[in-house]
C-alpha cells in the first residue's frame, strides 16, 4: 500500500508574499521596541534618586551597596591615623571601635553602577537599559540632587571627582567589558563644572611618549585622578599593547608619559603618591597587584594585598587605601582596606560594596 502525502499548498502570489514579509518585520520590530520600553519602565518604576534625608556628610565611607545598587554610607574603618586620634578621648575611642566592627550602614542614596564624591558633590554613573548600552553620567550636589545629566554610549567603569568638586571624569567601555583582555576600547570624558566645558573624549590630547609627540589610532585613556589645583591630572594611556602613566595639564591640554605598566592611578590627598594596579602576570584570572608610586623619588612599593585588584583604589586618608574585590558568600564584591606603605594586613571594610570614597564632612 503506497504512502499518502498531503497535497501541496497553493503557492502564494507576489502580493501575499510581500504581506507576509512585512508582517514578520513589524512583529520583530514590535518585539524589540516592547523589550526596550519594558526595560525603561522597570528603571522608571525603581527609585533611582536619593531619599530626602540622604546627603553627603562625614566623616564617613560612602559606597555602592551591591545588594540594591544604591549608594550607602557607614563610619570610616579604623586606620593608624584614626587610632592615634582616637586615643585622645574616650568618645573618639568608642567611634573607632564602632568603625572596626563595620559600624551601621545607612542606605537611601541614588542608584548607581559607579560612584565617587568629594565634600562638595558627587558623580553617579548609571547604566541605561536598551539594545545598545549607554551610560548616564549624573552630576549631584551635596544633597545628592541631580544638577546635570549627560548620556554617553558604553558601559560605566570608572568615575572620579576632584577634591574641590570642580573637575569630574568618567570612563566607559565602548567595546569589550574587561581590562584583562586586548579587545576593549574605552572613552574617557572630563567635565569642568565651573566653566561647564565638557571634553567628550581625551583621545585628542597632545600626547608625548619618550620625548616625542605620539599619534596612533589605538590610543585609549582611562582612570583619571585630579590634583588639588584642578589643573594637573594623571591617567592611564594604552597603545601598541603597552600601558603608560601620563601626567596631564588641563590649561594647555597636553599629557606626557612618565613610566610604563601603570593602570588606574589614584592620587593621595597630600598629592605626593599615586596608588595604581600593575600587571605582574599573564594569567587573565589574576594579572594585577596594587602598588604605590612616590612621585618625588619615582620608587614603587608593592602593597600587602596579594590578590589581583581590578579597581581604581581610593585613598581614605594619606595612609590607607580602599578597593573592591570579588565578594564572598555570593556577594558581587566586598570593599577592603590596606596600608599604603606596604606593611600591615588587608581587612574587610564593607561586605557587599564597591566604589568606596571617604567624605570628610
Amino acid at each position: 500500500m503506497s504512502a499518502r502525502f498531503p497535497k501541496p499548498a497553493t503557492p502564494l502570489g507576489p502580493r501575499a508574499r510581500i504581506a507576509v514579509v512585512v508582517a514578520a518585520v513589524l512583529l520583530l520590530a514590535g518585539g524589540s521596541v516592547g523589550y526596550v520600553m519594558h526595560a525603561e519602565q522597570r528603571t522608571k518604576g525603581r527609585q533611582t534618586g536619593a531619599d530626602a534625608s540622604f546627603a553627603l556628610g562625614g566623616p564617613a565611607l560612602y559606597f555602592r551597596d551591591t545588594a540594591g545598587g544604591r549608594v550607602a554610607h557607614q563610619p570610616l574603618p579604623a586606620t593608624r591615623a584614626a587610632a592615634t586620634r582616637a586615643a585622645a578621648t574616650r568618645a573618639a575611642a568608642t567611634r573607632a571601635a564602632d568603625a572596626r566592627t563595620g559600624g551601621t550602614r545607612t542606605r537611601g542614596g541614588p542608584a548607581c553602577d559607579r560612584f565617587y564624591a568629594s565634600d562638595e558633590g558627587a558623580l553617579c554613573l548609571r547604566a541605561k537599559p536598551g539594545v545598545l548600552p549607554k551610560t548616564y553620567a549624573i552630576v549631584l550636589d551635596r544633597r545628592l540632587r541631580e544638577k546635570r545629566r549627560i548620556t554617553v554610549p558604553g558601559v560605566p567603569t570608572r568615575a572620579r571627582v576632584s577634591a574641590s568638586g570642580r573637575m569630574l571624569s568618567w570612563t566607559v567601555f565602548a567595546t569589550g567589558d574587561s581590562y584583562a583582555t586586548t579587545s576593549f576600547s574605552t572613552r574617557t570624558a572630563i567635565l569642568d563644572l565651573r566653566t561647564g566645558y565638557l571634553i567628550k573624549s581625551m583621545e585628542n590630547i597632545q600626547l608625548t611618549i619618550d620625548g616625542a609627540r605620539y599619534h596612533a589610532p589605538d590610543v585609549n585613556y582611562w582612570g583619571v585622578t585630579f590634583a588639588r589645583d584642578d589643573n594637573r591630572f594623571y591617567a592611564t594611556v594604552s597603545t601598541k599593547g603597552r600601558t603608560y602613566l601620563v601626567e596631564g595639564n588641563m590649561r594647555d591640554w597636553t599629557a606626557k608619559a612618565l613610566r610604563q605598566n601603570v593602570e588606574c592611578p589614584s592620587l593621595s590627598p597630600d598629592n605626593t603618591r599615586l596608588a595604581f594596579k600593575k600587571k605582574v602576570s599573564d594569567d587573565a584570572a589574576a594579572p594585577w597587584r596594587l602598588y604605590v608610586l612616590d612621585l618625588r623619588t619615582m620608587r614603587e612599593t608593592p602593597l600587602a594585598e596579594e590578590h589581583s585588584v581590578d579597581d581604581q583604589a581610593a585613598w581614605l586618608d594619606d595612609g590607607t587605601l580602599a578597593y573592591a574585590l570579588p565578594g564572598g558568600g555570593g556577594r558581587g564584591s566586598d570593599i577592603w582596606t590596606v596600608p599604603a606603605d606596604g606593611t600591615g594586613t588587608p581587612r574587610v571594610a564593607v561586605k557587599g560594596g564597591s566604589s568606596p570614597v571617604a567624605v570628610a564632612g
